[in-house]
């Protein structure tokens, strides 16, 4: 298990220099010139060519892209990704922040979708075709083809403008978390669910569970052990889950007011202060590489064949 561990994280080498490039070169997509939005954003009443090339000398952007890579890269192993355009802060001080905040909700989120994934889809298998398992898929198709605005939209209208119940605003009171936690949860737990109720349906039907109540064993003993084989598959889902989540926050971070990264970063595209957008996607980028090699690796614990495929 830990040689396998070690060749998991030694592949990860090559793959998070190439997700590292790219990322760098996500100025040079721009069709704005980054030195010229920094003038924009001091205020410079008028912009000529020379004060543009002055600029860029200032940033280092006159320099080779391998050599202004190369430095970007050493720097963000200190977490050193530059400073804002806008503000002239340096960038970690604005991301570090929001990014604890957001992981906060995604945290919270992820937990309650996970146990509320396993329960429903355990119920919902043991149930098949029964009103309850029908209940509950349709209901979760209701709620996931719903937008997350509009969702939103509908229990702050309800529960906070109608019941006056909750704040909709703010992350200082447990309160806070309500809201946005449920449109998050609402929206993604029926996504979930349905692929633990997929994975127990397989498994209830494979020949082991025949044999198993064959030879009288108890069924509360039979369901765990067919729960503990289609976590194999839920692992993988779920150890998504938490990067996903932490990439499309965005539109709750906005709607209640979250001070997290969804929020900073809208803030940034619209105001293109390049550094922010830069290390935003470039921790996204290294949390679901992080998040798949860990979901990997638990596999591996759960089924010992997988260590054999590496």
């Amino acid at each position: 298990m830990a040689l396998y561990t070690l060749k998991r994280i030694g592949a990860l080498a090559p793959l998070l220099v190439v997700i590292s490039f790219l990322t760098f070169i996500l100025n040079g997509l721009s069709p704005m010139d980054p030195a010229e939005v920094v003038l924009h954003a001091q205020g410079v009443p008028a912009i000529t060519e020379e004060l543009i090339a002055d600029t860029r000398a200032e940033l280092g952007m006159d320099r080779p892209l391998l050599v202004r890579y190369g430095d970007w890269l050493l720097d963000s192993f200190r977490l050193d990704f530059g400073a804002s355009y806008i503000t002239g802060k340096p960038v970690w001080s604005l991301l570090g922040p929001a990014l604890l905040n957001t992981l906060k909700l995604t945290l919270v989120s992820s937990l309650f979708i996970i146990l509320l994934s396993i329960v429903l889809g355990v119920v919902c298998a043991l149930k098949e075709g029964k009103w309850l398992d029908l209940s509950v898929r349709g209901v979760s198709f209701l709620l996931t083809s719903m937008p997350a605005y509009w969702l939103a939209a509908l229990m702050v209208w309800y529960f906070a403008v109608k019941l006056d119940l909750l704040p909709t605003s703010g992350m200082d009171l447990a309160d806070s978390y309500v809201l946005p936690v449920a449109v998050i949860v609402l929206g993604y737990a029926g996504i979930y669910f349905r692929v633990i109720r997929s994975s127990m349906l397989s498994n209830l039907n494979e020949e082991y569970v025949f044999y198993g109540r064959a030879c009288g064993m108890s069924e509360r003993k039979l369901i765990l052990h067919v729960l503990r084989n289609s976590l194999q598959v839920a692992v993988s889902v779920f150890g998504l889950a938490i990067p996903i989540i932490l990439g499309s926050t965005v539109v709750v971070e906005n709607i209640f007011a979250w001070p997290g990264l969804g929020t900073l970063t809208v803030n940034s595209i619209l105001g293109r202060d390049f550094p922010i957008i830069q290390a935003y996607v470039l921790v996204l980028a290294v949390a679901f590489v992080l998040f798949n090699t860990v979901s990997d690796v638990l596999n591996a614990a759960l089924n010992p064949r997988l260590r054999k495929e590496l």
